[in-house]
């Protein structure tokens, strides 16, 4: 989005209103804040984001699977991995308007109100930012859906609907390595729908009640057998080379800041350039008690710098919560470590115990876990830890569409200046790849040509057929919709076959043939 309109949205989700990108939810019924329906654009531009991360992140990797899991699962699943207990947000209500929101959201709040209202109590630190009312003492709103499944309404038959795509991977850990022919080091994706009850949902489609995600699961050896079976662990002080293959003795740390590399790789591929976004790495106060690192990748949107993606290194927390919780090991066997542990001496067995003791009590953990853990190593088996890239399809929407939107200034046909509202997406994922129309539609030729040209293109990528207005009005329509290119059939068509194609940002026009502009098409649409 262009510097001078970044202060609001209004202009943005008035276009996606226009333009059938986004519509509020049950509008007719005066809607519902936190949910959103996506109109003819808005789907096309939804499924090309998901497409996109499912070619680069699945399909163009060897080892990464697919995993689609239901919205409802065990509530066993939620108490295992804190979410029942922990999963929660400080919710505050105003005594006056009786408006509900989240505790530490309210300086946010504050900051957006363009007319502050004063406190109606003296000396109040903190008030209602809509009225200056007093506010209730912050309790804990946890925010799952909870629903019930079969005929009748008992606490026992209590479930919720997942807060995230993650869990049911770590619940199917043990299913997808046995059938998938996978090995520790590799991956479990998938995209799909979840939900969090949000206090207060805001920032047009930034915070929603309902959203999708794109989670992936990739999971790595402990360090101790990664140094067991190479004999050195690779760090990032030895400057490993990302861009190359990945390796087997890569330690945590690597296999983390590879993740990171690739997922800037993947917000280029799709329209952010790397100095549009923020690469944050929390601070040791701010990491969940689990996590060894994370970084989260930060978006210059409209309303402020917020998380676009995050990517953790989770340790084996996940999946021991569910192995200490269902009861199942979900540990692996990995023969080559076994292998490795058996050339080793009783003395150095012992030595390389009494180091795991010492880096355990270092970390904060129980130093007594380490015969244990290293006995299971020794015999070639671990619950494996995890890097988890985490992204929210709504929120990288929402990131394409502020970065595509730009007014221009532009002469006018009839002198004077005309603005140009136009969406600079990526090809990749532009909702219209190609709009074909003739030049003059009353002309049999010109119209015939024009309508073959569109039927055969339809087969390969979505693109539009409009007739209705002058040649110029066409354009602008499909630059708000972001369209890359425009055929146009003339008189000249009829004659070579060939046609001009506009381009979108530049405005330039070329003649091609079909096959010269099939070329250039694919051409931008490889990942």
């Amino acid at each position: 989005m262009a510097e001078e309109n970044k202060s609001s949205l209004d202009a943005l989700t008035s276009l996606c209103k226009r333009r059938g990108f986004i519509y509020h939810s049950s509008e007719i019924y005066g809607g519902m804040p936190g949910f959103w329906d996506y109109g003819p654009l808005g789907c096309e531009l939804k499924n090309n984001v998901k497409q996109a991360w499912w070619q680069f992140t699945v399909r163009g990797r060897e080892d990464v699977v697919g995993l689609d899991a239901t919205i409802i699962m065990h509530p066993k699943i939620w108490k295992a991995s804190g979410h029942l207990d922990t999963f929660a947000d400080p919710m505050t209500m105003c005594r006056d308007c009786k408006k509900l929101m989240r505790a530490d959201q309210i300086a946010d709040i504050y900051a957006e109100q363009k007319k502050k209202p004063q406190p109606k109590a003296a000396g109040a630190d903190f008030f209602c930012p809509y009225c200056g009312g007093e506010l209730t003492e912050p309790k804990p709103f946890n925010l799952m859906f909870k629903t019930v499944v079969g005929p009748i309404d008992d606490p026992s038959n209590v479930a919720y609907l997942r807060p995230e795509t993650a869990q049911a991977i770590f619940a199917q850990f043990q299913n997808v390595t046995d059938t998938s022919r996978q090995r520790v080091p590799y991956g479990i994706a998938q995209m799909g729908k979840s939900f969090r009850n949000e206090v207060t949902p805001r920032n047009y489609t930034f915070r929603s009640r309902e959203f999708e995600q794109m989670e992936l699961e990739f999971f790595i050896r402990p360090d101790e057998a990664v140094e067991l079976q190479y004999g050195r662990v690779v760090t990032l002080a030895d400057k490993p080379d990302l861009d190359g293959p990945v390796q087997d003795d890569w330690g945590w740390e690597v296999w983390h800041k590879y993740w990171v590399e690739q997922r800037k790789k993947f917000l280029n591929a799709v329209g952010l350039p790397t100095e549009r976004f923020v690469e944050y790495w929390q601070k040791p106060d701010e990491l969940a008690h689990y996590a060894r690192a994370c970084v989260d990748i930060e978006y210059d949107f409209p309303f402020g710098r917020q998380e676009l993606e995050g990517i953790a290194a989770r340790s084996d927390f996940d999946l021991s919560q569910h192995q200490k919780f269902s009861g199942e090991s979900q540990a692996v066997f990995d023969d080559p470590l076994k292998q490795a542990c058996k050339k080793l001496t009783d003395a150095q067995k012992a030595a390389f115990v009494d180091k795991v003791r010492k880096d355990l009590a270092a970390r904060g953990k129980d130093p007594a876990a380490a015969e244990k853990f290293c006995a299971g190593l020794f015999d070639g088996k671990y619950v494996p830890h995890v890097i988890e890239p985490s992204a929210g399809v709504d929120r990288l929407m929402l990131a394409l569409l502020c970065e595509a939107y730009e007014e221009q200034k532009i002469a006018g046909e009839k002198g004077g200046e005309d603005v140009r509202t136009v969406l600079h997406f990526n090809p990749k994922v532009a909702p219209v790849k190609a709009a074909v129309f003739p030049l003059v539609r009353k002309d049999p030729a010109q119209e015939k040509m024009a309508r073959e040209i569109f039927e055969k293109l339809r087969r390969k990528v979505n693109c539009m057929w409009d007739v209705s207005g002058q040649i110029g009005r066409r354009y602008r329509r499909q630059d708000e919709a972001g369209t890359p290119w425009c055929i146009t059939v003339d008189g000249q068509s009829v004659q070579d076959g060939t046609f001009t194609v506009r381009d979108r940002d530049s405005m330039e026009q070329k003649r091609m043939s079909y096959g010269e502009f099939l070329a250039m098409m694919d051409e931008a649409l490889e990942f």
